[in-house]
């Protein structure tokens, strides 16, 4: 039969039926290459000759051919699979992929790996928009030199010179007071209220002799730097908040004088101005070479909130910042002192907020972000010399400018540079963290949606379960059953009749009666 010929049973040569070999020159199967010596057989392991295969079927040699030019055309195209192939977020190949990738990072990439993200950004920051600015600054800082020295020739001579050192030298431990709280994240308001208490302090006691006077002076900063912290670091409140506290009670100290205290004593620092100035460029240059450092900077800037400002940062950024707070308190003493000892006349009992404007413009300007962490190398002694240069060529020309005018719009333009710096001087993020962060995401939403509890909707016949027409109810149609009084509708049916039974049916009597007398056989 024609269902029993199958084409791979044997056949004679002569003959169609189903036995013997398969002839050359048969056409039955749509192959007249068989046993034809042109084409001959592919040996064993080997692939036949071009144009011609000995199988209908495609070899794993077929499969690499196309796979490399499916290779090639993606290299044309620039496609590397068809998007119904493509690998979904989240998926298994995705997230293999995003291992492999991650194995290829550099060695310095790997070591950001370890950065804790609680902390504040992974990676190192850069550093190329400081010695920008630091450029800047040094080239503005010649230029008000130069038009000092129009001004006042005799601006090197040891008599210009010395007092114009050690006032720089006040005024940089002033920047070095709100530098130090700013790298750390909170600000220190009370700079200038201390610095004029403790100028008070020396110009009454300053006959006991000057270490005495300072003694006591740092005893009190510490103190009041010590309570701030308290205060800061252990209700984890913003410091400008604490320190606001600390002026006020600097501000009592000063008000109980009712006028200018004239100096007591002989003590002239001028006679050490380069010594006194060169500590305060060693303190400097120290502090920002050790902040290039990326765990120390990233240990001082612990303070500085990545999240919510109101969590909680740690202890060890308590610490930290319990300490720049004193360490600021014992500056702002110290540069009080050498600003008093300087000035050759009366100490006025004003609010010092003045100076603590100064000393916050003074550090903006360095290259010190507003927000903490970040900061310059040579920024904040060139910005202490600009600033000097800028008051005394002030005075020189009879400018008016009052120091508060100068504090405000030091501040203003360092905040300007704070922005340069948090947008250029961030971490440099890679496409893998990138990736990373959008996967995370991902995942976040996607564990949103379940902690919800909410079962997702069930769909039928493109409409959710649950889901009413409304054209019933325009219809008339109940959408719900009654709810009270007596249903309409009963669940049981109604008894039905019993069926007609056909005259002529006689199933049952060939089944019940044998009215043809089988039985008896």
């Amino acid at each position: 039969m024609a269902y029993d010929d199958s084409p791979y049973r044997r056949r004679n040569a002569s003959t169609s039926d189903p036995t013997g070999h398969r002839q050359p020159g048969d056409t039955r199967y749509g192959d007249t290459r068989y046993g034809d010596a042109r084409y001959p057989a592919a040996e064993p392991g080997r692939r036949g000759p071009a144009g011609y295969s000995t199988s209908s079927f495609s070899t794993v040699a077929d499969f690499s051919a196309a796979g490399a030019a499916t290779t090639a055309d993606s290299a044309a195209t620039g496609n590397s699979y068809a998007a119904a192939d493509r690998p979904t977020r989240g998926s298994n190949t995705t997230r293999a992929a995003t291992r492999h990738s991650r194995r290829r990072r550099a060695s310095t990439a790997l070591d950001d790996v370890f950065d804790d993200p609680y902390h504040g950004e992974r990676g190192r920051d850069r550093l190329g928009v400081h010695l920008v600015w630091e450029l800047i600054l040094l080239l503005a800082v010649g230029g008000i030199g130069y038009l000092l020295y129009r001004v006042d020739p005799g601006l090197t001579s040891a008599g210009t010179r010395d007092p114009l050192l050690v006032y720089a030298t006040g005024l940089g431990l002033f920047a070095l007071a709100a530098g130090v709280t700013l790298r750390a994240g909170a600000p220190n308001l009370a700079i200038g209220p201390v610095a004029v208490a403790a100028a008070l302090h020396f110009a009454e006691n300053g006959d006991n002799g000057v270490v005495p006077v300072l003694v006591t002076g740092v005893i009190w900063a510490v103190v009041l730097g010590a309570g701030t912290a308290l205060l800061v670091a252990g209700l984890q409140v913003p410091g400008w908040v604490g320190s606001l506290v600390a002026a006020c009670v600097a501000v009592v100290f000063i008000q109980q004088r009712s006028g200018p205290v004239d100096l007591q004593g002989a003590f002239d620092p001028t006679g050490q101005a380069f010594v006194v100035f060169g500590g305060f460029v060693v303190l400097a240059l120290l502090g920002g070479s050790l902040g290039t450092i990326k765990s120390i900077r990233r240990g001082v800037g612990r303070f500085r909130p990545v999240g919510d400002p109101a969590d909680r940062r740690g202890g060890v950024a308590a610490l930290v910042t319990s300490g720049a707070f004193i360490l600021s308190m014992v500056f702002a003493v110290v540069g009080g002192v050498l600003l008093a000892a300087v000035g050759n006349g009366p100490v006025s009992p004003s609010v010092g907020l003045e100076w603590t404007a100064v000393a916050i413009g003074a550090a903006l300007l360095g290259g010190t972000s507003v927000f903490g962490r970040r900061g310059g190398v040579f920024g904040t002694v060139l910005a202490v010399l600009g600033l000097t240069l800028f008051i005394r060529y002030a005075e020189l020309r009879d400018l008016d400018i009052a120091l508060y005018a100068t504090g405000a719009v030091a501040v203003v333009a360092g905040l300007a540079v704070t922005r340069l710096v948090e947008t250029f001087g961030r971490p440099r993020s890679t496409p893998v963290d990138d990736a990373d962060e959008a996967h995370e995401a991902h995942e976040a939403e996607q564990t949103a949606g379940e902690s919800t509890g909410e079962p997702e909707p069930v769909y039928y016949d493109g409409q959710p379960v649950g889901w009413s027409e409304p054209a019933r109810a325009e219809a008339g149609w109940p959408s719900d059953p009654p709810t009270g009084g007596q249903q309409s509708w009963s669940a049981s049916l109604p008894a039905q009749p019993a069926p007609a039974r056909d005259r002529w049916d006689t199933s049952d009597n060939w089944g019940a009666d044998d009215s043809w007398g089988t039985d008896g056989r």
